[in-house]
């Protein structure tokens, strides 16, 4: 089953959000990366039928998602990056009622519900109020009702905020388990999150797809250009104003910086491996500036 977007655009009166998309998905992990504003949340929004698009189109295997309309639905798994849940719900309570709004056999809700919340870790708090939760708790139980019904489309926005270190090696491992069976969008600024895990990650910015590819097609291009170079503190702030930075951190008491330059910026500088967060850093360092 194949997920086409074709030449989306969303606007606000004068402001574009969202300009000309056109992609084609299948099974597996789509990242979108942008930072804020980029156009990820819209996109998605649009998806899930929660906004209507100003133009254009998506289809599922060929077929108008609009027209589908409770059939495309139906596929569908959405965790909002900001769950609202009925705080006065157990765990348990809430993912049975997600269930039986998906239509779901009460056989079938039961032990599925019982599995996912094991998959999140929270088969210990399955009962209790959820306004007793942590951020981190509320975040994996969003993740838990999105999976009910074994949905054919993910779609995971800011998923991992809130979820310590070893939370969220447990998330990308799930997620990357699923991805073989369904087709998951996951929309994040937070690189570390689908480095490892994406097979394409979608480059978003001002609204618009500026690059789409697998992570090592896309950090190819800075292939020959990414420095690092360890400077004494008195040197490392007029290099920094003159060089695009994409790293800076304290290694054995002195700042090791890593830049990106297309000759060698140093003569103490070494070549490395570009990362993805040097992609992200040299695509998008105006933007953040702007934040």
């Amino acid at each position: 089953m194949s997920l086409e977007f074709q030449s989306l655009c969303k606007n606000y009166g004068s402001n574009t959000a969202l300009n000309n998309f056109s992609a084609t998905l299948d099974n597996g992990i789509y990242a979108l990366l942008g930072p804020n504003g980029a156009g990820k949340s819209t996109l998605i929004n649009i998806l899930a039928g929660l906004i209507p698009a100003t133009s254009g189109s998506i289809t599922y295997d060929g077929e108008d998602t609009l027209k589908m309309g409770e059939r495309f639905r139906s596929l569908l798994g959405f965790m909002p990056q900001y769950p609202g849940f009925y705080p006065d719900f157990t765990a348990k309570q809430l993912m049975l009622y997600i269930a039986q709004l998906k239509g779901l056999k009460k056989s079938k809700a039961k032990a599925e519900c019982e599995k996912l919340l094991g998959e999140v870790n929270l088969t210990d708090k399955k009962d209790k109020r959820i306004k007793s939760f942590s951020g981190g708790m509320k975040q994996r139980l969003g993740l838990a009702q999105a999976l009910i019904g074994e949905p054919a489309i993910l779609i995971l926005d800011e998923p991992t905020a809130g979820l310590d270190p070893k939370e969220r090696v447990r998330f990308r491992n799930l997620i990357s388990r699923l991805s073989s069976q369904m087709t998951v969008i996951f929309c994040t600024h937070i690189v570390s999150d689908i480095e490892t895990i994406a097979n394409e990650v979608l480059l978003l910015k001002s609204g618009e797809l500026i690059g789409k590819g697998a992570v090592s097609e896309l950090t190819a291009a800075l292939e020959g250009k990414v420095w690092e170079i360890t400077l004494s503190d008195t040197e490392t702030e007029s290099f920094i104003a003159q060089h695009p930075t994409s790293s800076l951190v304290n290694r054995n008491g002195r700042p090791c910086i890593r830049c990106i330059s297309e000759v060698k910026p140093h003569e103490a500088a070494v070549l490395c491996e570009p990362y993805l967060e040097d992609l992200y850093m040299h695509t998008f360092g105006d933007e953040n500036d702007k934040i």
